[in-house]
């Protein structure tokens, strides 16, 4: 009475498809995700400072003293 085309499953193969299918397209949206984030560029410590001190954060003294602060640190540098 019932004729599942010759797929032995009927409806049920299909919804086997579509699970792969449903996964796949998962894991490819995490990993797209994933992928923008890494590419992210971080600020360095000197583009921190330098956008406090154009967004008022910081008074020109404070920025140089800071400034200072980070060039007496930085890796290389003699002190």
């Amino acid at each position: 009475m019932f004729h599942d085309g010759g797929f032995g499953m009927g409806g049920m193969g299909g919804m086997f498809g579509a699970w792969w299918l449903f996964w796949l397209l998962l894991i490819g949206v995490i990993a797209v995700v994933a992928w923008g984030r890494r590419r992210q560029r971080r600020e360095t410590p000197h583009e921190v400072l330098q956008r406090r001190l154009a967004s008022g954060e910081l008074t020109p003294e404070d920025y140089e003293k800071r400034k200072a602060l980070l060039d007496r640190d930085a890796p290389g540098s003699k002190g």
